[in-house]
C-alpha cells in the first residue's frame, strides 16, 4: 500500500514522524502560552491569581481576553480605599493627629478653625 500509487519508503515515514513531532511541539507551545498569565500571576503573588489563570486559559482563542489576562498578571493588586471622600479623609487624619497629640502640618490645618491657625 502507498500514497498515490507509490509505495511508502523510509523518507515518507520520516516525514510523518516529523509532522507528528511538529504538531506536538505546536500544541505544547499553545498550552505553554495559555497558562503563562496564570503562572506569572502566581509567581508574583497576585491577589487575583486564580482569576488571571482562568482568564488566560479561557480567553486564549479570542486573543483579546488573553492579552488582558497577561497585562493583569503584571498589575499590582493594590486596593484603593474609596469609602471616604478627600475632605472626609483629611478630617479623619486631622482628628487622628490631634488624638495622638501630634502637630498638624499645613496640609492638614483647617483654615476655618481659629485654634489651628493661631498655632502657626
Amino acid at each position: 500500500m502507498g500514497l498515490l500509487g507509490q509505495p511508502l519508503g523510509y523518507y515518507d515515514y520520516l516525514t510523518f514522524l516529523a509532522l507528528i513531532l511538529l504538531l506536538a511541539a505546536v500544541m505544547g507551545l499553545f498550552l505553554f502560552l495559555m497558562g503563562l498569565p496564570g503562572r506569572i500571576a502566581i509567581k508574583r503573588n497576585h491577589p487575583h491569581a486564580e482569576a488571571v489563570k482562568i482568564m488566560g486559559w479561557m480567553g486564549f482563542l479570542a486573543i483579546v481576553p488573553w492579552v488582558h489576562a497577561f497585562i493583569w498578571a503584571f498589575h499590582d493588586g493594590t486596593t484603593v480605599d474609596i469609602r471616604r471622600m478627600p475632605d472626609d479623609e483629611r478630617d479623619a487624619v486631622r482628628k487622628e493627629i490631634k488624638r495622638l497629640g501630634g502637630t498638624l502640618t499645613d496640609e492638614y490645618r483647617d483654615p476655618l478653625d481659629p485654634d489651628e491657625t493661631q498655632k502657626s
